[in-house]
Parts: C-alpha cells; sequence; structure tokens
C-alpha cells in the first residue's frame, strides 16, 4: 500500500477539523447558552458532556468492527454522520430548553449520546487509517498537521459563530449548528476521498480479525504486554494533561488577582505555546534527521519537561504576583505541545507494530483511555483543588498542592514511557525466538 503524501496527510486532517468543529460547537457555546442565557444549573452541560466522554467506553469495538472490514473510510464517513447528527440535535435540544425544559434535556442527553459514539467510531478509524499510510519519518509531522487542524476548527468556528450569534436567538442556533454540521460532512468527504483503496482493490483482513468475537479480539490485545503498558501510560499522562484545565484561570484569579479577561488571554497564552510545541517536534526532526524518529525520548522529554513546568506553577502559587505567571503559562503549553505530539506519534507507530491485526482495536484503547483520562482529569483537578482549599485552608498551598501532585504524575508518566519501550523489546525479542523455532522446525521437516 503506498504511503500519503503530504497532500493526502493534510486532506485527513480536514476530517479532525470538520470533528473539532461540531465538538467545539457542543461543549463550549452551548455549555455557555445553557449557563447564561438560559440560566440552568452548569451541572446540566457538565453532565452532558460527561456522557460524551462515557460513550468512548466503546472505543474498541467500534475498532473491531473497522478490523472486521478491513476499510477504515466507512467507518470514518458514518461516525462523522452520527456526530454531525448529534451536533446539530443538540442545538435542536438547546433551543428547545427555553420553552419544555424536560423534553429539551432529554433531546440533549440522546445528542451528546450521538456526539460520543461518532467522534470514537470516527476518530479511531482516522488514526488507524493515517497509521497504516503514513511514512515512518513523517509520523510525527502527520500528528502535528491533523491536531492543529482540530485547533484551528476550534479557533474558526468559535470565532465564526460568537460573531453570528449575536443577537442570540434559538433558531439563530440551530442555523448556525446545522451549517457547521453540513460543512463537518462536505470537509469529511473530501478528506477521505481516495485516501484508501477501493473495496475491489483493498486487501482482505486476516481469517482471525473477521471469525473473532470483540470480547476474543480485546483480550487478545489486552495480552500485549506493550498495548497494555501503552494504555496505561496513556491514562496516566492524559489525566496530568488535563487535570489543570479548570483550574488554571480560577488559580490566576484568586492568587494573582486577574480579571475574567485576563484569564481568558492567559488560556490563550498557553495555547499558543501549544501549538508551538506541537510543531517543534517535527521540525527539529526536519533540522536533524537522527532524531525524527526517536519519538520514544520526545514523549519522555515532553513529560519531565512539563513536569517542570506544573512544579514552576506550584512555585508561583507560593510566591505570588510577583511570579513571572504568564511566561510559565506559555512554557506549560509549550512542553504540553512536545508530549501531546510526540504521544500521538508513537500511538501511531505502534498500532501496527504487531502486524496487520487489531489495529482498530489496539487504537480503540488508547482511545479509551484517553477520553477516561480527560472526563475524569477535569473533574479530579476540581475536586483536589476544593479539597486541599478545605484542608489547608489557604487558597496559595492549596493549588500548589495540586500542582504538584499532577507534576508528580507527569514524572510517573515519563517513567512509564521507558517501561512501555522495554515491554515492545522484550516482545519482538519473544516473537523473533518463535520465529527462528518455526523455521528451525520447517527445515528440520523438510
Amino acid at each position: 500500500m503506498t504511503t500519503l503524501s503530504w497532500l493526502g496527510i493534510v486532506r485527513l486532517g480536514l476530517v479532525q477539523t470538520g470533528l473539532g468543529a461540531v465538538v467545539v460547537l457542543t461543549t463550549s457555546t452551548l455549555n455557555r447558552v445553557m449557563v447564561v442565557e438560559l440560566a440552568l444549573p452548569a451541572i446540566l452541560p457538565g453532565a452532558l458532556v460527561a456522557i460524551h466522554y462515557a460513550l468512548q467506553a466503546f472505543r474498541p469495538a467500534w475498532g473491531h468492527g473497522s478490523d472486521i472490514g478491513g476499510r477504515r473510510t466507512p467507518w470514518i464517513v458514518g461516525g462523522m454522520t452520527v456526530l454531525s447528527a448529534g451536533g446539530f440535535l443538540a442545538a435542536i435540544a438547546t433551543a428547545t430548553m427555553t420553552s419544555h425544559v424536560a423534553l429539551g434535556i432529554a433531546l440533549a442527553v440522546a445528542a451528546f449520546c450521538l456526539i460520543g459514539a461518532g467522534v470514537g467510531a470516527a476518530g479511531t478509524s482516522l488514526l488507524v487509517l493515517l497509521a497504516k499510510r503514513t511514512n515512518d519519518a513523517r509520523r510525527a509531522a502527520a500528528a502535528t498537521i491533523v491536531w492543529v487542524m482540530m485547533i484551528a476548527g476550534f479557533i474558526v468556528t468559535t470565532a465564526c459563530a460568537g460573531h453570528l450569534l449575536d443577537p442570540f436567538s434559538p433558531s439563530r442556533l440551530v442555523m448556525i449548528s446545522g451549517c457547521v454540521s453540513l460543512a463537518a460532512m462536505v470537509l469529511t468527504v473530501i478528506g477521505v476521498w481516495g485516501a484508501e483503496p477501493s473495496g475491489a482493490t483493498v486487501a482482505a483482513p486476516p481469517a482471525q480479525n473477521r471469525s473473532a468475537s470483540f470480547r476474543t479480539a480485546l483480550l487478545q490485545v489486552w495480552r500485549e504486554q506493550q498495548a497494555r503498558r501503552f494504555a496505561l501510560f496513556v491514562f496516566v499522562s492524559m489525566l496530568a494533561y488535563s487535570a489543570q484545565d479548570l483550574i488554571l484561570e480560577p488559580f490566576a484569579g484568586v492568587v494573582f488577582g486577574f480579571s475574567p479577561g485576563a484569564t481568558t488571554k492567559l488560556s490563550g497564552i498557553q495555547h499558543a505555546g501549544t501549538l508551538l510545541g506541537m510543531a517543534m517536534v517535527p521540525l527539529i526532526g526536519a533540522l536533524y534527521p537522527r532524531s525524527r524518529g526517536n519519538l520514544q525520548n520526545w514523549t519522555i522529554a515532553g513529560c519531565a519537561a512539563s513536569a517542570l513546568a506544573l512544579a514552576a506553577l506550584a512555585a508561583a502559587s507560593m510566591v505570588g504576583p510577583s511570579w513571572p505567571l504568564r511566561e510559565t503559562v506559555f512554557l506549560l503549553g509549550l512542553t504540553n505541545g512536545v508530549y501531546a505530539v510526540a504521544a500521538i506519534g508513537s500511538m501511531m507507530a505502534l498500532v501496527s507494530r504487531q502486524g496487520e491485526k487489531r489495529e482498530g482495536v489496539r487504537m480503540g484503547l488508547w482511545g479509551a483511555a484517553q477520553a477516561f483520562a480527560f472526563g475524569i482529569g477535569g473533574f479530579l483537578g476540581t475536586l483536589a483543588s476544593d479539597a486541599a482549599h478545605a484542608v489547608l485552608k489557604a487558597p496559595a498551598v492549596a493549588y500548589a498542592s495540586v500542582f504538584a501532585v499532577e507534576a508528580g504524575l507527569f514524572v510517573v508518566a515519563a517513567g512509564m514511557a521507558i517501561w512501555v519501550h522495554r515491554a515492545g523489546a522484550s516482545q519482538y525479542a519473544d516473537h523473533a525466538v518463535f520465529d527462528d523455532a518455526k523455521a528451525a522446525i520447517a527445515g528440520g521437516a523438510r
């Protein structure tokens, strides 16, 4: 199978752009409308987003489905169709809440179930297809491209929706959501067109992929030492990555006295650092080709550097307003970006290491671990902050303790990245011994 050109990688990134556009409209804009315009409890959009993450538990099952069929494109297009429908239904549900709250909430629950299913089905198969069709030397750059394009979907959608929603009306919200969902489908079709061989030319999936049940397939993947360890690494590192999301702005307001506008700008500084960090890995790889394929070292370095940045935030909590907070937050974004793109590149590199089998289940397992970490990371971060406030009574010390714990998680994750690599080395050595034994037996038989 031929590898993707740079244009092909960018085209697949369009799917991520569409995915990001639909998701950010439902998790950000609709969240604000429910809480501000409709004066509903903040726990409602929080619970709806939690439903979206809970559905990610089925990622391995959707990956298994694409393994059985042997083609990823139908799952990408089908998943994006479900996601787009869910996004549109979520807007209708929000509009319905203006007159019938109970009915609107019921529709919203159904909508966020569709959103979670669509994201899981499309996202899992998209990453498998990208991993299978991308040259080893381009994987870090490919990971950067598709994630930057997803963030671009966030930025463009929120900017356009924010402009078009004024003055706010339920019908205007539904119209904008419908346009975003339609645009996402158009981008998806453009992105996957010709990216995978047609049904007539694609190689048939291995017989074991077609015959095994999902439970059997999942157990087989879980028995793979490297796959299991990488799932645990993804969970721990993404937990550390996401736990500060909901406490960074309150921390800046309480300890440093930042206004709401200033804390929003602080988040922008962090995102800018993240984009630069993501761009650094493939850029340095292009300048120094020997470092290009060593994603394990980049992952370890990203985790360790993120731990240092969080330790600096813990120190900032204790020092107070004289600390260069903006620079520290930019550094956190930069190191998080390096970690994220290296981890995603590693995920793409490892998914096919066991050969042409169980790729969808393997990617689904890792995607589910990531989603679980994101789903509980924000909750645990705020819970830990509240608990520290209650016990320690001093906000600065409370925030410092939470940031220190997150730094510790990243240190653990850096160690786990080495642990994952060692599992792979021993696993492949075992396979080599087994293959040599088979060859010797076959030779003796002859």
